[in-house]
């Protein structure tokens, strides 16, 4: 299954059969899929694919990772690595612990494809910072001073860009704008911890609200079935996605008053769902953005439909730098 290349990069793509000699590797690892590609400085895809993320132990899943890198690499002798992985991850060690990877639990991530790839530096991020900076180098966070990018699919994940450099945190994981707490008597949440942004604002999540309140008891469905019912003016629908606006905009805006925000871009496959995620999203931004220096604050949808494989190839560039 071939990745969609020319959305990457605005349509950038090299005319050559065979990638051009200085490309980085960028890896892009999530519970659905996994994708490679080589990317070269200025952000051109030479030659990339994806597949689906299997299910099985360790060594099953990082052996269909192999398989790909190999036939993404070819013949070209990258000069670096970018991983952008579900998380959590203790990016010190290079170790991962995807929650949506059963089988991988402090896998040494980092060694096992240093080991592929050879002597070349292999940087390691998260997922959700991989997604902002792809869409910084070449999508809708293009020119921000800071970039929160917020991916809303199944779980709530994000990143932050200040200064042209993912703020990561002392350990990896900074910027779980998911589990942000927003409603302190809120429900569970998965982590643990009650009242987060995930709680109200992920597919999952959002369903099940709208179920509890009536909306197709008797059926199996998903979020994207929401989102056309919410489109359709079904007042359930809507109310759920009011939910999830709300909660993601008071995660937005504790963000904002914290690293003194100018944008937002959420993508993510809940993003798919336009205006009716997005209307109410910036209206409850602008209704609980009052202090004078985040009034502006500008909420857009990504632009790219993989800015996670290009930022992980951003990661392994500026490793190089």
């Amino acid at each position: 299954m071939s990745l969609d290349l020319t959305a990457l990069t605005g349509g950038t793509m090299s005319d050559d059969a065979a990638p051009a000699r200085g490309t980085v590797l960028g890896i892009d690892i999530g519970g659905t899929k996994l994708a490679a590609a080589l990317v070269s400085a200025d952000g051109t895809i030479l030659a990339g694919d994806r597949i689906r993320t299997p299910d099985g132990g360790a060594d099953q899943v990082f052996a269909a990772l192999g398989e790909l890198i190999g036939r993404v690499r070819g013949d070209a002798a990258p000069l670096a690595v970018g991983i952008g992985s579900a998380g959590p991850l203790d990016q010190e060690h290079g170790l991962v612990s995807p929650v949506n990877i059963p089988g991988w639990r402090n896998f040494p991530l980092v060694d096992r494809v240093r080991a592929l790839t050879g002597d070349v530096p292999v940087t390691l991020g998260m997922d959700g910072h991989c997604f902002a900076l792809g869409e910084y180098w070449s999508g809708a966070g293009r020119g921000a001073k800071t970039l929160l990018g917020i991916v809303v699919s199944t779980g709530v994940g994000g990143g932050l860009v200040v200064d042209g450099k993912p703020l990561i945190g002392q350990s990896g994981n900074a910027a779980h704008i998911g589990h942000v707490v927003v409603d302190q008597d809120g429900e569970a949440c998965a982590c643990g911890s009650y009242g987060c942004v995930e709680a109200y604002a992920s597919g999952p999540r959002m369903v099940a609200r709208a179920k509890r309140r009536g909306w197709r008891t008797e059926e199996d469905v998903d979020a994207a079935v929401l989102a056309a019912d919410a489109a359709a003016g079904d007042e359930l629908a809507l109310a759920a996605f009011d939910d999830g606006a709300q909660a993601l905009a008071a995660g937005i805006v504790a963000t904002a008053v914290t690293v003194d925000l100018t944008s937002v871009v959420i993508g993510g496959g809940v993003a798919k769902a336009g205006p009716v995620l997005f209307d109410p999203v910036q209206a409850w931004v602008k209704r609980l953005a009052q202090l004078p220096f985040i009034t502006e604050l500008a909420v857009e949808p990504a632009q790219l439909d993989n800015a996670g494989l290009l930022g992980a190839a951003h990661l392994a560039w500026a490793a190089l730098s």
